[in-house]
Order: C-alpha cells, then sequence, then structure tokens
C-alpha cells in the first residue's frame, strides 16, 4: 500500500479522528511513522490533561501496521501485549515517533524462517513540546511465517 493513501485512511479512522489523532509522517519505506494529537476539550480528562486511553490509542496499532508492511503478505503479524507507563501529565501537543529498523526486520526473519512464532518487544516515547517524556508504551507483537503449500502463503 502507498504511503500517502496509509496516511489518509489512519487519519480518517474514526477513532483517531474523534480523538485528534494525526499521523504527520509516513516514510516512503514505512520504517518510520510520526503521530501527534493536540490538547483539545474532547480528549481531555478532568484535570485537564491528556487522556490516558487517547494517549495509549495514538500508539496502539503502528508496530503491526509497520511491520505487515514491512514484511509482507507471507507474515502473520498481530499485536500481543501492551502496557504503558504514565510519566508526566501531558499538555499541548505531544508526539510519538515510531522506528523499525532493517537490522529488526532481519531478526524477524531469521527467528521465523522455519514457521516459528517470534514476540518482539518495541517501546515508543510519547513526548511533549518541550521533549519532556510523557509516557513510555512497550508492545509485545506476535509474528510468525505463513505455511508454503502450492506455492501459496497459507497461514500455519
Amino acid at each position: 500500500m502507498h504511503n500517502r493513501f496509509f496516511k489518509f485512511l489512519v487519519n480518517i479512522y474514526p477513532p483517531y479522528l474523534g480523538a485528534g489523532i494525526k499521523v504527520q509522517k509516513i516514510s516512503p519505506d514505512f520504517r518510520e511513522i510520526v503521530v501527534q494529537m493536540r490538547l483539545r476539550w474532547y480528549n481531555r480528562n478532568y484535570v485537564r490533561t491528556h487522556f490516558g486511553g487517547s494517549l495509549y490509542a495514538m500508539v496502539d496499532p503502528f508496530y503491526m501496521l509497520m511491520l505487515i508492511q514491512l514484511l509482507g503478505k507471507a507474515y502473520i503479524v498481530w499485536d500481543r501485549s501492551a502496557s504503558i507507563e504514565f510519566l508526566k501529565p501531558g499538555r499541548g501537543k505531544v508526539t510519538a515517533h515510531f522506528k523499525v529498523s532493517a537490522r529488526q526486520t532481519d531478526e524477524i526473519v531469521a527467528k521465523t524462517e522455519n514457521g516459528q512464532k517470534f514476540q518482539p518487544e518495541f517501546s515508543v516515547d510519547i513526548r511533549d513540546e518541550d521533549n519532556a517524556l510523557v509516557a513510555k508504551v512497550n508492545k509485545v507483537l506476535y509474528i510468525k511465517r505463513k505455511a508454503i503449500h502450492n506455492g501459496e502463503s497459507t497461514p500455519l
């Protein structure tokens, strides 16, 4: 999928649109994504800071989506688990910068080459406009290479 079309689809996805979450940048190779959210009346909590659920929502699917694009149709990629640590009240605009290196995708390919599942962990920081750490999110993904039958990939 072309990255501009992907960015358009994510930005009009109703939960993101409703929370004010916006994908600002997707690199042409899908190895980097930048997501931002401004503090608005509809995404703040009772104490006028970013609602924790919106902070998590802004980072939820991106490693999975990036790896689906990077690895292609021969792989099953799912989110397995996640944790978020809130470190500072989020005010103003917050940003999350996702990166997946060639080394990481090479490791995934190597660890799944014989049909084994692999559950790598990825981390992303959510930072405010002063670059202060607002929250840290850890994601564990489930990745498995699909079996090849008659020249076609099928889930194992």
